[in-house]
């Protein structure tokens, strides 16, 4: 029984970073309703995240460094569950250079959120341009942010 506590509280200081920051974005109405999906999103700089949760999660902690968190929901079940998607985009700044954006699936209990790197410089405005597919349909997700060094 102890052994499963310690897992589950490593587990949870893991998971907790990304519920905070996630729960913080919808209060900021980071949040677009896309046909059958609640699409919540956000992007930081990588060095708001602890040493431990970027080691874990092998994210470079870096002033250049950008961090991009996309959880989405099902909103035709009670409780709008998170909903297993595949997530593909770039990330486009203002000369119009473009990145390919990858994806890494995490899962942590219910929650299951997309994190994806995006190397930036200070003041440096990046449109994100995604397709978000859950097996039923693919939506389209845009917003930008404007990235600032520490």
């Amino acid at each position: 029984m102890q052994l499963s506590l310690k897992k589950f509280f490593r587990h949870l200081s893991f998971a907790l970073p990304f519920a905070f920051l996630l729960l913080t974005n919808a209060n900021a109405e980071n949040m677009k309703k896309l046909g059958y999906m609640n699409v919540h999103y956000m992007a930081i700089s990588a060095t708001f995240l602890t040493p431990e949760v970027a080691k874990a999660y092998g994210i470079e902690r870096s002033n250049y460094n950008g961090l991009i968190n996309i959880a989405v929901m099902d909103n035709t079940i009670k409780g709008n569950p998170a909903q297993k998607v595949k997530i593909t985009g770039k990330a486009v700044n203002l000369l119009g250079q473009d990145k390919d954006l990858s994806f890494v699936e995490v899962v942590e209990g219910d929650a299951v959120y997309y994190l994806a790197q995006v190397m930036h410089r200070n003041e440096e405005t990046i449109r994100f341009n995604l397709t978000i597919d859950n097996g039923k349909e693919q939506q389209q997700l845009s917003f930008k942010h404007t990235f600032y060094t520490d």
